[in-house]
């Protein structure tokens, strides 16, 4: 099974290295795909340690494998289209698009299930991760977030309008807000992930498409309306003192609508620079270009095949607009000085690069305003897409970001570790981060930042310990201890964000006795035991984690686990039946006394339905204990039966010693 090594195992990192790039995920759709996707990041270093095993991978491991291949396949297209596609297409489409979220669920729990982890050559901890991944899998099948009736309603009610029905604006408002479509760039996004689905169809659009390109039409057209600058670059948007009557005037009269045949058929917009295709339709160039970047080879408005990518300037049109927009006391729209800009890592345009570059300038600029404004800007640049990032930290954001975490402002923190956050979901910036010696400030804000920053703190050092050796640098630079101060007394999301990080460092296990000695242990039992806490799962799967090392053995027998391990092997949910078995196994190593507690509580009876109707690791674990506590009650036997043996030979010797006397 070599061949599955060579191939499919880099093909596997190389999907989930795909996924991570993923981002910025619409509103409709934002928890479930970003959960998922964060699920699916938790299974690279598997496929790492089997990729670095000398060891062949099984027939039946290989064939779990190729399927798990194939949904990872699936969960990246969904994925994508939940970052890249139409907003409108998913409110009025959710119930198909969540079916096949549960679908592409339901495929990769399939495939991880088939997997015979007990046959791979892989670490304890990295077993338990993926464990905990599955586990995760199996409860996100039954749960189902309430939709936004109200934006689904409205929504769908404009889309079954007739096109010549006046629209109330202030629905028209609430619409494009909730959809996050009032700016030019969201609006042109939106146009292009309609075209896109039109492409798919082979050219022939179906009608719910046209509908909704005609929908999203209405809501630009609303949109234009009511922001007549929203074209205008930034210095034309904040007019001098000589243009404040113009401004003044513009504001008491509605800005004309655009005329059909001079906005884009790709972004809507007014044409700046339009050119001809092959097939005689004309585009703004930047839209066109980048469809062809794309590696499209049709007219986006026709589908018909483009027989030559060239583009040709079309100066008739051209000049038609510059005459509309002075009959109109519009500024005519200006060439840009590039068609193209020049190659780089990032995709951001001159335009957008400018911004960022003022934005740091903000950052170094000494004012507390300043620094403030421009970090929180940052953070949601950074938010938006993976270009953003990329651009971000090319322009030397990070070290900057970096120097604002120790000040005094809790907002300007706030806003910097986000945004770092943020950065670091991009691979790349992850050792840039930490290169610029990020770690012991995040730490500095996750022992005394707001809750908001605490929290988020802990998340970048969950993001940033997903490289192996980072998980080294962050337990050194004193993070363990405040992690198990918010896992103590965070928020239910400051929990949860704590537990992963401390999951992910503690797969290394130079970690795990620094975890120990932090006080995790009784703050896991605590969670284990509190009433509707919510926390049992991820509790019991550290709890797992640490008990292969010796402090963390001790500690938990010092907590007088055993009691609660026995109740949850009797009583709870499959996975945590099995955690809580390996936690057991790992305490009865060499010590009878735990064992002997067991038993005493009544041990046996859930051990054996376990051994029998346990998950794979369950019946293993359970198998264990059983076997253990057979040879500890065979010895209590031969003990008793030894002690009793002993016991007749000293009553026998009794009547000859007293004749004696």
């Amino acid at each position: 099974m070599e061949d599955e090594k060579g191939v499919l195992v880099p093909s596997l990192i190389d999907t989930v290295n795909e996924i991570s790039t993923i981002s910025d995920y619409r509103g409709t759709v934002k928890k479930q795909y970003c959960n998922l996707a964060r699920r699916l990041k938790l299974l690279t270093p598997m496929f790492e340690e089997i990729k670095e095993s000398k060891e062949a991978i099984p027939e039946e491991t290989a064939k779990a494998l190729v399927s798990l291949k194939e949904a990872l396949a699936s969960a990246k297209e969904l994925l994508r289209f939940g970052s890249e596609g139409s907003k409108i297409y998913l409110v009025l489409e959710r119930g198909e698009i969540m079916t096949k979220f549960y679908e592409v669920t339901a495929q990769l729990e399939q495939a991880l299930s088939a997997i015979s982890y007990e046959n791979l050559d892989i670490s304890d901890e990295v077993k338990e991760q993926v464990e905990l991944v599955l586990s995760q899998f199996r409860r996100a099948k039954g749960r189902v977030d309430a939709p936004d009736v109200e934006l689904y309603e409205e929504l769908l009610s404009l889309y079954n309008k007739n096109n010549d029905v006046t629209t109330d604006p202030a629905v028209l408002r609430r619409l494009a807000e909730k959809l996050q479509l009032m700016g030019i760039a969201d609006l042109t996004q939106e146009s292009l992930a309609l075209h896109e689905m039109v492409a798919s169809t082979g050219g022939d659009p179906e009608e719910t498409i046209e509908k909704m390109s005609m929908l999203l039409k209405k809501i630009k057209d609303f949109v234009q309306t009511e922001n007549p600058n929203l074209d205008a670059p930034l210095k034309e948007k904040n007019p001098g003192p000589s243009q404040g009557g113009q401004a003044s005037s513009d504001r008491n009269h509605k800005a004309p609508v655009i005329p059909d045949d001079f906005r884009c058929p790709i972004s809507l917009e007014l044409m700046k620079d339009p050119v001809i295709v092959s097939t005689g339709q004309t585009y703004e160039r930047s839209c066109i270009e980048k469809w062809l970047d794309a590696g499209h080879r049709t007219c986006p408005k026709t589908q018909q095949t483009l027989t030559s990518t060239a583009v040709t300037p079309n100066y008739v049109l051209r000049s038609l607009i510059a005459q509309w927009c002075e009959a109109n006391g519009i500024e005519p729209p200006k060439r840009p000085s590039s068609s193209r800009p020049s190659k780089t890592s990032s995709a951001c345009s001159p335009a957008e690069r400018t911004k960022i570059e003022i934005l740091l300038c903000k950052l170094t600029s000494g004012s507390p305003e300043d620094q403030r404004s421009a970090a929180g800007e940052i953070r949601l640049l950074a938010k938006r897409n993976a270009d953003n990032r990329v651009a971000i930290a090319e322009a030397g954001a990070i070290p900057l970001l970096v120097g604002l975490l120790s000040t005094p402002d809790s907002r300007t923190q706030e806003h910097a570790v986000t945004a770092l956050l943020n950065l670091s979901i991009c691979e790349d910036n992850k050792g840039s981060i930490v290169s610029s010696g990020a770690v012991p400030s995040i730490v500095h804000v996750l022992r005394i930042g707001s809750m908001e920053a605490r929290e988020n703190a802990a998340a970048t050092l969950f993001s940033l310990s997903v490289i192996d050796e980072n998980k080294v640098t962050i337990g050194a630079s004193g993070a363990i201890p405040p992690l198990v101060t918010l896992l103590s007394e965070g928020t239910q999301r400051g929990k949860k964000d704590a537990a992963t990080a401390l999951f992910n460092l503690c797969i290394y296990q130079g970690n795990k006795g620094k975890a120990v000695r932090a006080g995790v242990v009784p703050t896991l039992m605590h969670l284990l035991t509190e009433p509707g806490g919510g926390m049992v799962d991820e509790a019991l799967a550290i709890l797992a984690i640490l008990s292969s090392h010796p402090e963390g053995k001790a500690a938990i027998g010092a907590a007088e686990a055993v009691p609660v391990l026995v109740e949850v092997i009797g009583n709870g949910s499959p996975r945590n039946r099995e955690n809580a078995a390996a936690v057991l196994v790992h305490l009865c190593a060499g010590d009878q006394q735990y064992l002997a507690e067991a038993k005493e509580l009544g041990v046996m009876g859930p051990l054996v339905d376990l051994a029998q109707n346990g998950t794979d690791r369950g019946k293993r674990k359970a198998a264990q204990l059983l076997d253990r506590m057979s040879r500890f009650i065979e010895q209590q036997k031969q003990a008793q039966v030894q002690t009793e043996s002993q016991s007749q030979i000293q009553e026998a010797r009794l009547p000859s010693n007293a004749a004696d006397s």
